[in-house]
């Protein structure tokens, strides 16, 4: 127990299980920063030069040099960065993209170990974890091209410093995105609607790339026996060509995807199309053991593959507005996405391989792009328009003028229909009233009482009549 003390000392922070609101000390903080920054440049160079003493020590003429090795493992860091090398004045673009792959994959997920221990909230906060890996991945590239100059191996120091960098960037701002709840706070001030489309053109990419994948597959399937009968006897050379040949399975991955999706791709002379074809001589390699030696008519037939993509995208897309053109939107968006993905894969799947006759290897980048774009688009809106909800359309302003119109008519003719019912009930009272009174009129003048139907009348009439009668009693 009182050597476990010693070797830990009480006074320094442990970084590892931190609450988020415990602050760490100014030294701690450069620990992890020290740590992120050459944690993937010492894990990277370490595989590398495995990689090579691996070569070194299956080869069946080669001498085993530790100091070789070492040396050697700067160019091929450099390479797994996709900086162009110049071996000898030949030119080597063509690097492969598995490694590339992989230190991506290292600087993302030492960002984000990184942001985490230091409790990270947000992108400021994050800043300095990133500037540390970008910055060491750009001055040790630098390093690694100006150590090899003189060398049969060299490298431009500005492409070493500019790449690597780029990298890093990329990779390390994918890796603190997360941690520092950044894509929470694009989801508020991005349009929903685009970020579906986003979101389904990353599908539409990871289906193309699957087609790709699957066609290469079947291809070196069905000529298994032309890819068996390139390896040689000798484990040394077996070996180097399978390690080749993994290396380099993403480059022909996207070769066979742009094959797929109609524009082809091109190793030297040889440019294979799916309408056209122009044969010529291609490395021995067990990667290139599929590729076909003539057009075959059916090759048309693999477009389904992209148009169904592009209906998949459509589809997962049909319910993200209710209006058939904001879902045509969200399709262009994810056809944006799938195109600019291309691009990037076509443009580190190529390059200069030697002055010889395999050079260049390339895939058509802008046309793919278009094309692609096209695949994801076209029917992807037919699907995304015709398979979703359907509102009836507004009135335009017009019509609705004319309903308003039509409706004050309508309540104008109500209202003079009611007057005139009113007017119409007023005047048979009315008449009712004349009649009643005709009647009565009619009556009295029968009995002789006309004389009371005016003011004292009655009284009147009533005494002159007595007082006669009276007069002419006396008179007899």
């Amino acid at each position: 127990m009182r050597i476990m003390d010693l070797l830990t000392d009480s006074r320094e922070e442990p970084v590892g299980d931190l609450e988020p609101d415990v602050e760490l000390s100014r030294a701690a903080r450069v620990r992890v920063l020290l740590a992120a920054a050459l944690g993937p440049l010492l894990t990277g160079y370490a595989a590398v030069a495995a990689l090579l003493a691996l070569i070194a020590l299956t080869a069946g003429h080669a001498v085993f040099s530790g100091t070789g090795v070492l040396l050697a493992a700067g160019p091929g860091w450099l390479a797994a960065h996709q900086v162009r090398l110049d071996i000898g004045g030949h030119p080597l673009g063509l690097l492969p993209v598995l490694p590339t792959l992989g230190v991506v994959a290292l600087a993302a997920r030492t960002a984000s170990g990184a942001a985490g221990r230091l409790g990270c909230r947000s992108a400021r906060e994050a800043l300095p974890v990133f500037v540390a890996i970008t910055g060491a991945h750009a001055v040790f590239g630098l390093v690694v091209a100006l150590g090899t100059q003189g060398s049969p191996v060299t490298a431009n120091p500005l492409l070493a410093f500019a790449v690597p960098g780029l990298l890093a960037a990329a990779a390390s701002a994918a890796g603190i995105i997360r941690c520092c709840g950044l894509p929470d706070f694009v989801a508020e001030r991005v349009d929903p609607l685009a970020l579906r489309g986003v979101r389904a053109g990353a599908l539409g990419l990871a289906v193309l790339v699957a087609c790709g994948a699957g066609v290469f597959t079947v291809a070196t399937a069905v000529s298994w026996r032309t890819v068996a009968d390139m390896y040689e006897p000798a484990l040394g050379s077996s070996s180097g060509l399978f390690l080749i040949s993994v290396l380099y399975l993403p480059n022909a991955v996207t070769a066979a995807l742009s094959f797929v999706t109609g524009p082809g791709f091109s190793v030297g002379s040889l440019n294979a199309g799916m309408f056209g074809y122009r044969g010529g001589p291609v490395p021995g390699v067990p990667l290139l053991g599929g590729l076909p030696e003539h057009h075959a008519a059916w090759w048309p037939a693999l477009l389904a593959l992209p148009a169904a993509a592009g209906a998949l995208v459509g589809w997962t897309l049909r319910k993200v507005d209710a209006e058939p053109a904001q879902r045509v939107r969200a399709v262009a968006v994810a056809g944006a996405v799938v195109a600019l993905g291309c691009v990037v894969l076509g443009t580190v799947s190529g390059g200069r391989l030697g002055d010889g006759p395999f050079d260049p290897v390339s895939v058509p980048v802008g046309v793919a792009s278009v094309v692609m774009f096209c695949w994801i688009v076209i029917p992807g809106s037919f699907v995304a328009f015709f398979a979703g909800e359907h509102e009836p359309p507004a009135p335009p302003p017009e019509a609705l003028e004319d309903n308003q119109a039509f409706e004050d008519a309508d309540a104008v003719d109500a209202e003079e229909a009611a007057e005139a019912v009113e007017e119409l009930e007023a005047s048979e009272e009315d008449e009712d009233g004349y009649e009643e009174a005709e009647f009565e009129a009619e009556a009295d003048a029968e009995l002789g009482l006309d004389d009371f139907s005016e003011p004292g009348g009655a009284v009147t009439g009533g005494t002159e009549t007595c007082g006669d009668v009276e007069a002419d009693e006396t008179d007899r």
